[in-house]
């Protein structure tokens, strides 16, 4: 399991840690694991050259001992000091040993057009969203020059507890981050932000709280999946009713289906219109068409804007059964509280609670994207992108449900406040009908007997999984998902040892 926390979680732990190790140690770890990360990066460090934009404090600090590291080991380094009166002294003192130079204001663009990597010191977790007019400055000229950024602990101006990205930030190849990962490593648009990510242990472990946020890995998967036992058979196994599809739409029945064909439950119900149970029938003839008893529902996909299709979504949500609901079935939910409309609310903007919701949550997992969930809430699309972690949250507090917002770095958000994030996955995932298949999956997992957050984050695993197998680099379509997914669960269970 990959693990995010709070700014405030972070402090706390550093506090109690470096009340037991020498003054200094923390930092030195950390310059360490930065210097060998971006050792790797380079493939060499002698004769590299090396530019540090470095901030005050300790980001900056880090920042500065990891360029003596590489200077001592024959780098060219220059530094930046975006503050030099409030430069970390310990650090530039130990550049300047090391052979390092500052670099003057005349020099910026000359040093920058020539440098191999240069290392974002400019703020740490500690930083405001938005870097100040003199650092945007810099940060433009590197990318004029298109020069590779590794940035310490986090991007900065990214919101560092949400993900937001409001002003001008800095976007990073390689983020190397110390002793546990960051929100605004796991979510968009701060995760994109940072490019790949490297964890430096420094110890902080044994006095982190539970996380924030969550990011399942294979074993993690592996472990929640419901595999068969010797004595299961189709019912045991569990049997997921699903409504989709129209006349309009055929083809999103035919993908509904076979998502949750891929998935671990035993039998698939299809119910809906002719017109697209033909289709089902012709291309999974296993699929029991019409009514019948079921362990959960998939309802949504496809359905258009018949009216009398609103009244399945209704009677569905009545039920006391496990629910996903899809596409056009989201116009139909109804809030489970009162809320204001027009705004996301219900959170503060670094994330964090302003009260629990007391009423038991409802097996329900909803599955928007972008837009579907900016009209859920009464905002602008470009609201919920550019604060998913707050939209996600907000939406299943106000539906009572968990919401799976779907995306580059899927979000699945509890209304009792945990969030889990997919970070598995591949651009080529962004086609039609990919979201009817992950409807599918979720789906067969919710009747085989996971609860909604761990049939959503699970879900959202395997179908990127999927799409990872099926692309190989390359275009995809919905279908190749179908295919794929089997193999993804195969994978899944026989990488942890479990039987396949």
């Amino acid at each position: 399991m990959r693990t995010a926390h709070t700014v405030a979680q972070v402090r706390a732990a550093e506090a109690a840690l470096m009340a037991t190790v020498p003054e200094g140690t923390l930092m030195q770890r950390a310059a360490a694991g930065l210097a060998t990360a971006c050792a790797d990066f380079l493939g060499g460090v002698y004769g590299a050259d090396i530019v540090v934009l470095a901030g005050s404090g300790d980001n900056g600090g880090d920042a500065l001992y990891a360029a003596a590291r590489l200077a001592r080991r024959g780098a060219r380094v220059g530094a930046v000091l975006l503050d030099p009166a409030k430069a970390h002294p310990g650090g530039l003192a130990a550049l300047g040993r090391a052979g390092g130079r500052v670099i003057e204001a005349e020099s910026y663009a000359a040093s920058l057009a020539s440098a191999d990597l240069v290392l974002d010191g400019i703020v740490g977790i500690g930083g405001k969203p938005g870097l100040r007019p003199a650092a945007a400055a810099l940060i433009d000229l590197v990318e004029a020059y298109a020069v590779p950024v590794v940035a310490v602990d986090v991007p900065s101006g990214i919101d560092v507890d949400t993900g937001e990205a409001p002003a001008r930030h800095v976007r990073a190849t390689l983020t190397v981050t110390f002793g546990t990962h960051k929100i605004g490593l796991f979510v968009d648009p701060g995760a994109t932000a940072a490019g790949a990510v490297h964890l430096v242990d420094i110890g902080l472990a044994p006095y982190l709280p539970a996380p924030a946020v969550e990011a399942l890995q294979a074993d993690d998967v592996a472990a929640r999946i419901p595999v068969p036992e010797r004595d299961s058979h189709k019912y045991s196994r569990g049997v997921l009713g699903v409504v989709a599809g129209s006349r309009q739409y055929t083809g999103a029945a035919v993908l509904a289906v076979g998502g949750a064909l891929g998935g671990p439950a035993g039998m698939v119900r299809y119910v809906g219109p002719e017109e697209s149970a033909v289709f089902v029938r012709q291309r999974w003839p296993e699929v029991v068409v019409g009514e019948g008893r079921v362990q959960a529902w998939v309802v949504g996909s496809g359905l258009g804007d018949d009216p009398a299709r609103a009244e399945d979504v209704r009677r569905i949500l009545a039920s006391d059964l496990p629910v996903l609901v899809d596409a056009d079935g989201l116009r139909h939910v109804p809030p489970a509280q009162d809320s204001r409309p027009g705004g996301i609310g219900g959170r503060d903007n670094r994330g964090g609670d302003t009260g629990r919701n007391d009423v038991p949550p409802r097996p329900v997992l909803l599955t928007p994207h972008e837009g579907e969930l900016a009209r859920m809430l009464e905002v602008p699309r470009e609201e919920v992108a550019a604060r998913r972690l707050a939209s996600a949250r907000a939406a299943a507090r106000r539906w009572n449900s968990t919401v799976l917002l779907k995306g580059a770095a899927t979000l699945v958000a509890a209304p009792d406040g945990r969030v889990r994030v997919n970070t598995v996955g591949t651009p080529w995932l962004g086609t039609a009908g990919s979201g009817d298949v992950l409807s599918g999956v979720c789906g067969s997992l919710l009747a085989a007997g996971l609860d909604p957050l761990e049939a959503g984050s699970v879900g959202a695993y395997l179908h990127a999984a999927a799409g990872v197998l099926a692309s190989q680099g390359g275009p995809i379509t919905a279908f190749d998902l179908v295919r794929t997914l089997p193999v993804a669960v195969r994978l899944a269970l026989t990488r942890a040892g479990s039987p396949a």
